[in-house]
This record gives structure tokens, sequence and C-alpha cells, in this order.
């Protein structure tokens, strides 16, 4: 499988090339176009239980869609829901955390699993419930924004708000926080931190989708009193 990103960083799109007889793991909704051939089977992928946690616990769909191209070969589309940039990782029997809704495509030979990251709390919906993607292959992700990566060497600790969180490497140490009390988790714009310690590399986005609504959702037009 080869796989191209397009029209970067703003609106990307992946363009992803099968040989005849491949398949591609695609999260739901992520399929933009396909060439004429390539069929579709909707799996639930590594049985009921695994695909419950994965759909509750880490904000992906309880089904996951697999392509396959023809005898030909095929080339498939993808694209996430929120504007943003995309990135191609080729794991190598690693394994990598991922925030929920990060997660796009995957070659078959990795293994998209939930796994607990930290304490989900009653301020944060960005509670860290990580997918855990395990394997060998070709993994897609993408961000809310531009994809900003840090590598940290071992024993140093990097803050990051758990908003503009996208993937680490499994091992790393964390700690999910507030970055101060009540009063300052409540008003200041801030919420919960995730303090991680290296060595391992850290991808963030330059934006956050909680942020936005926060924005957002106060200068909707209101309705009329009388429509109300």
């Amino acid at each position: 499988m080869r796989v191209e990103i397009l029209y970067r960083p703003s609106y990307s799109m992946a363009v992803a090339t099968l040989a005849p007889g491949e398949e591609i793991r695609v999260e739901s909704g992520a399929m933009v176009s396909m060439t004429e051939g390539m069929t579709l089977q909707t799996r639930v992928e590594g049985g009921l239980l695994r695909s419950l946690s994965r759909s509750m616990l880490g904000g992906e769909s309880f089904f996951m869609n697999v392509f396959r191209a023809p005898a030909f070969g095929g080339q498939i589309n993808l694209a996430p829901t929120m504007p943003g940039d995309m990135m191609i990782l080729d794991l190598r029997n690693e394994s990598l955390l991922v925030q929920g809704g990060s997660y796009v495509a995957s070659s078959m030979g990795i293994q998209i699993d939930t796994k607990w990251g930290g304490a989900q709390t009653f301020f944060a919906s960005e509670g860290l419930i990580m997918l855990r993607a395990t394997g060998a292959g070709l993994l897609l992700l993408s961000s809310y924004g531009a994809i900003h990566p840090i590598d940290l060497p071992a024993g140093q600790r990097y803050t990051i708000d758990t908003g503009h969180l996208v993937s680490f490497t499994e091992g790393m140490g964390f700690d999910v926080r507030s970055i101060g009390g009540v009063r300052s988790t409540l008003f200041s714009g801030e919420g919960f931190v995730v303090d991680l310690t290296g060595p391992g590399r850290v991808y963030m986005q330059t934006r956050s989708e909680d942020a936005f609504l926060s924005w957002l959702v106060p200068n909707l037009p209101q309705a009329p009193a009388s429509q109300q």
C-alpha cells in the first residue's frame, strides 16, 4: 500500500493506492471516493467486547470498514471530519497511543484497541482514554489544525493541554492533572493537561475542538423569545 497526502495542512486528503486484493481498515465516514471494483465489508473488529470498548471509551465507531482492492488493484481517498492535517506513520512492531477521533485508517497488520490512558474527569471531555495502535504497517492519523511533533529525551517532562494531544509513544510516563485550582479550571479557559516524560515522540495539534466550540456556541444566533 502506498499513501500520499494532498492539500495539507488545512484540508488534507489521503490517497491510498492498494495492490491487487490488498485491504485497508478505515474509520467509519472517512471514505471520500474510490476507484471501480473496490469492495466494502463492515466488521466488528476484535469481537463484540473489544468493539464496544473502542466505541464507548475510545470515541471511535463500533464498526470498522475494510475496503478490498479488486484483481487489478485500486485507490481510495480518505479524509477526517474536521479541517486540518493528516500524517502517515510507518509502524514497525511498535505501539502508539492515539487520542480518540484522530484515527483515520491503517494497514491490516496494525491492531486497533482501547487502553486506559488516565483519569477521565468531570470537567474535561478530553479525558485521556486512548486508542492503542500496535503492529507493523501504515497508520493514518488526523488533526484539527496542523501537526507538531516533539521528541523528548529520557527524563524530560513536557506539558500539553489534553485537547491538543494527538498521539504519543506507548511507554512514556504521563500524568493528567488540572492546570490550576477549581476557579482556574472553570474560568481561565484552561482545563486539564498531561505531563509526558521521555523518552518518546509526541504529536500535537495546533487547534482544539473544545476551544473552538467554547468560542462558537456563545456567538451562535439566538432565536427570538417568541419562537423559543
